[in-house]
């Protein structure tokens, strides 16, 4: 290894062997300041990192909606007086539209309507396509308000308009779960809903299809004898809203290509033309008008979320007062017109053959369009909050009404962008207006203009630019602050990075003698007190604009803590300085060195960062991994061929488990089997320390004792622990095949080989080999009687490579010591890393962090995905607990989750004493690396998609945000059975770098 420090250089101009420098660094006041230094950064690191976490709230997270807008009224006689809204709820396009296998349609009311009265399309749903955001996106006109990720996803949480808000009255009738978010705030509505207990997954739940038409047929046989409610009926304006919930349920709970499901698509449709024959004789006055459609579709699995067109394909059949008749098409060939919906699926894609439908004229919408189109059709001002664009294509209009209908749309949608360029206005000292809308009311004169002058296809093209550049505007002060909190994210990151590295050059290398002198400069106290001077003037100032722009406490906070750690670097700049000398002072060679090094460690970083979205990449890393080790091996440690095999196989087999599921199927007989593979391993680690005399290599990880039977007694007693354990599996499996309950005596032992395994290993030995396969046999039982398949295997596929990486280290500090001395300097007896001799970092240290990252995050990733708890078994737990106890099987379930990271951790602290490096040293260098990543998730954050996708975006974020917490936990933790392990005691020597 190099005999530099960690910024790579070979002997320092300082002397490694200078035993006045030694001291210095070494002593007591020295230890104490970098003890109370690594407090102070560790608090901040806590606080910081909970502070940027909350930074991707305000960024991606903030809602859209904005209020004090007025509504727009229609500048033209209504063509209907009241307008029926059904919405089959989880019903897919195709399902709707292709035939049954004996050729007959499962919709043929609606089919009939499509080729006779009406017109048809497929309305396109945008991720994250569920029942509430669907809802809200066809009745009042936008989409997900992001700002819903702080309910949890289940309610929108700030009040929005729509076009039962518009209506003068609303009847509704429906699921408890979406009538209740439109009409329980408007008052001149009447609605109903059943109870939660009817949606049953057991059951065909079209009978739910049924009750809200039975209610709708209820309230109007009421009306005739009820001259009020007969009264509230005959007004125009009325929306009528039937909610079917049917087809999400049975898609849910029977898949969409069931019998049950299909059925169901022909209840719909059947309650449509009832509804339709219904009103039509009670009204008698052809002033209806229909639209029937769903809110999102259904996957072959029976769920639904993401952009998959299963999913966003909904139909749309659209008839009645003031819609078109259908259109024929002449010619099939269709041409892409470069139009993308809001589902990324392309404009007038051709109509699948088994649907029978084309030469029918197909016009499909965005499902926020569907709002807009309500309110048009009775006459209602637009929600206030809609972004939908008005489809022309359905309405049956007259040309100067088509122009005042776009045009009506366009203003509302101007005055959204007004509104919120206004408030922006109000609360910025130095405002950024949106230039291309900055002469807005010459867009509006121009299409008044172009109106009263019966230019009404120019007028419609102005409406429609009018409309982009909203639209356009609407982003960009969604986004105004976007740039000022991102670069003040980023800066603190940068920041409390740099601080870090400067903290590790200055405690864990030679640069801190140098910076030990420079602190008596009364000088360098002057430049200090200027700089802390100057950094909280700058606070001050920034404060103050923003108490000024009234922004909120949270945007003081980012900046506040972004301004330390810049005053907090600019006063080191000594240090700074010394090394801009050492790096300047050493030859190119030597800086290609530490450049090369540092891009290797950034592509592994970005390796990391892609394996969070694609886990198979682990098995390409440790099949390239295995046999680059065991080549490394094969090279400088020439007859230790079956070491390398070793290597080589245990890579090799630690890749296969990224390929499989990430949810485990259960396979119990190989739960079972693990152990015994467990216990074979132990034992394979008591043969290499009972051959271990006369070998110098292996009396690197293998302590010899006089008490060598004792030892022996307590292996057997942890071997037995681990037989009895896979036993239990066993048993208590047999059990639960057999619809037995588990026995509280079964459950007794379990919870006592648990505890009585993982205290075991505080008695084993202190050489590295013995405590680390102590501790190995002490988690596996807990692990074996919380596993319920292949993760079993995984733990001790895990202890394998984690033992490959103790010989590697250990053949690189044997080969070293081989080649000749080279001293070292220690930082010794430094009471922040055990109380063990530890010597300064180099630059080759690095492997051991990235290293450590690695096998972190397989343990991460290698029999799931950690970032979504739902991705493991509740039934792991079962062996332990069988009555529902929420919090105590979170509890068990996390802490079989943890079980290899501590493996992971215990692993990394013996090397970290075994090759002498700062254990604390090494954990900044892993927080830097971390923060790195934490960096690129940043930008990766999602405020569109599925749940599950922009829920997986914050989580991958929030868990390398944690690591600075997370980690140090660990080594806190683990540090119980680490701190006493022993390694050689003789003077180490080191040759050149490996």
């Amino acid at each position: 290894m190099a005999g530099g420090g960690i910024l790579g250089g070979g002997r320092s101009s300082w002397g490694y062997g200078h035993p006045a420098a030694a001291r210095q660094i070494g002593g007591r006041w020295w230890q104490q300041e970098v003890k109370r230094r690594e407090r102070w950064l560790v608090g901040l690191g806590i606080v910081l990192h909970a502070v940027y976490m909350l930074s991707i709230f305000d960024i991606y997270f903030k809602t859209p909606i904005v209020h004090g807008m007025d509504p727009v009224p229609q500048r033209f006689s209504p063509p209907a007086k009241r307008l029926v809204l059904l919405v089959a709820d989880g019903l897919r396009a195709d399902k709707f539209f292709e035939p049954d296998s004996d050729g007959r349609f499962r919709a043929p009311f609606l089919r009939s309507v499509i080729k006779e009265k009406g017109r048809w399309g497929i309305s396109h749903a945008r991720p994250p396509t569920e029942s509430r955001p669907g809802h809200v996106s066809i009745i009042a006109g936008f989409y997900e308000d992001p700002s819903a990720v702080t309910k949890g996803w289940k309610a929108n949480p700030v009040e929005f308009d729509s076009v039962f808000n518009r209506s003068r009255h609303t009847f509704a009738f429906g699921s408890p779960d979406i009538i209740p978010i439109f009409c329980r705030s408007v008052p001149h509505s009447t609605w109903a809903t059943y109870p939660h207990e009817y949606e049953d997954f057991a059951s065909d739940a079209s009978f739910l299809d049924q009750w809200s038409f039975d209610q709708f047929h209820s309230l109007l046989n009421r009306s005739r004898n009820d001259p009020k409610l007969r009264q509230l009926l005959l007004q125009d304006k009325l929306v009528i809203f039937l909610h079917l919930l049917g087809c999400d349920t049975n898609g849910h709970a029977h898949r969409p290509y069931s019998s049950i499901y299909l059925s169901n698509v022909k209840v719909v449709d059947k309650i449509a033309e009832d509804v339709y024959n219904l009103l039509e004789n009670y009204f008698n006055d052809n002033q209806t008008a229909y639209i029937f459609t769903a809110d999102h579709g259904m996957s072959d699995k029976g769920s639904h979320g993401d952009g998959h067109p299963s999913n966003t394909d909904t139909p749309l059949v659209a008839w009645g007062a003031g819609i078109k008749n259908p259109g024929w098409l002449i010619s099939d060939s269709l041409s892409d017109d470069g139009f993308r919906f809001v589902d990324e699926h392309k404009h007038d894609m051709p109509t699948p053959t088994e649907w029978g439908l084309r030469g029918i004229e197909r016009v499909d919408v965005n499902q926020a369009d569907l709002a807009p189109l309500m309110a048009t059709i009775v006459g209602l001002p637009c929600p206030v909050n809609s972004v939908g664009n008005l489809p022309l294509g359905y309405l049956s209009l007259n040309k100067a009404e088509e122009v005042e209908a776009v045009f009506a749309n366009t203003k509302q949608i101007l005055n959204q962008f007004l509104q919120k360029s206004r408030l922006k206005q109000l609360s910025s000292l130095y405002f950024r207006p949106y230039k291309p809308l900055a002469n807005f009311s010459s867009f509006l004169d121009q299409i008044e203009d172009l109106i009263a002058a019966r230019e009404y296809k120019a007028a419609l093209k102005t409406c429609h630019i009018l409309r982009a550049m909203s639209l356009e505007g609407l982003h960009y002060f969604q986004t105004y602050d976007w740039l000022m909190l991102m670069a003040t994210i980023i800066l603190g990151y940068i920041g409390w990075m740099m601080n870090l590295t400067l903290h590790v050059l200055q405690s864990y290398t030679f640069l801190g003698n140098i910076f030990l002198k420079k602190t008596q400069e009364s000088s360098l106290r002057i430049t200090k007190k200027n700089v802390y001077l100057g950094g909280c003037l700058l606070m001050s100032l920034l404060s103050v604009i923003l108490y000024l722009e009234n922004s909120p406490l949270l945007y003081h906070a980012y900046i506040s803590v972004t301004v330390f750690l810049w005053t907090q670097i600019l006063s080191k700049l000594q240090l700074l300085n010394a090394i801009w000398k050492e790096l300047s002072a050493r030859n190119f060679i030597l800086n290609m060195k530490l450049l090369s090094v540092l891009v290797m460690s950034f592509i592994i970083l970005e390796f990391l960062v892609a394996s969070f979205f694609n886990r198979k990449l682990y098995t390409w890393f440790f099949l390239m991994a295995g046999i680059l080790a065991a080549l490394h091996l094969f090279f400088i440690a020439s007859g230790r061929h079956i070491m390398a095999l070793y290597l080589w196989s245990s890579c090799w087999f630690l890749s296969i488990f990224t390929l499989m599921p990430a949810e485990v199927p259960d396979k119990n007989p190989l739960v079972v089997a693990s152990g015994g593979l467990i216990v074979l391993i132990g034992m394979a680690s008591r043969w290499i320390q009972s051959s271990s005399r006369g070998d110098n290599f292996k009396l690197y990880i293998v302590q010899m004792s006089e008490q060598r039977s004792q030892f022996h007694k307590l292996f057997l007693v942890q071997a037995s622990l681990v037989v009895v354990s896979s036993l239990m599996v066993w048993l208590s499996t047999s059990h639960r095949a057999l619809k037995k309950e588990l026995l509280p005596m079964h459950q007794l032992i379990n919870w006592s080989i648990a505890v009585v395994s993982m205290i075991l290993p505080l008695f084993s030995p202190p050489s590295i080999l013995s405590r680390l396969t102590s501790i190995f046999l002490g988690f596996a039982p807990p692990f074996l009687l919380l596993s319920i398949g292949y993760e079993a295997v995984f733990y001790s596929a895990l202890a394998l490579v984690l033992m490959g990486w103790i010989l590697l280290e250990c053949v690189n500090l044997y080969s070293a010591e081989c080649q000749g001395p080279l001293h070292v300097r220690n930082l010794e007896d430094n009471p922040t890393d055990g109380g063990y001799n530890a010597r300064y970092l180099q630059l080759s240290d690095i492997r051991i962090p990235l290293v450590f990252m690695v096998l972190f995050n397989i343990a991460f990733f290698g029999t799931g995905n950690f970032a979504s708890i739902a991705s493991f078994e509740i039934s792991s737990v079962y062996r332990f607990i069988t009555i529902f106890s929420p919090f105590l099987m979170a509890a068990l379930l996390i802490f079989k989750l943890f079980i290899p990271f501590l493996l992971v951790i215990c692993v990394f602290s013996a090397i970290s004493k075994l090759i002498r490096v700062p254990r604390l040293g090494c954990y900044f260098i892993v927080i830097i690396f971390s923060d790195l990543m934490t960096i690129h998730f940043f930008f990766l954050v999602r405020n569109t998609g599925s749940w599950m996708e922009i829920g997986n975006s914050i989580s991958h974020f929030g868990l390398m945000s944690a690591q600075v917490v997370f980690v140090l936990l660990l080594l806190a933790l683990t540090s119980i059975y680490t701190k006493d392990i022993e390694v050689p005691s003789q003077k180490l020597s080191w040759g050149k770098a490996t």
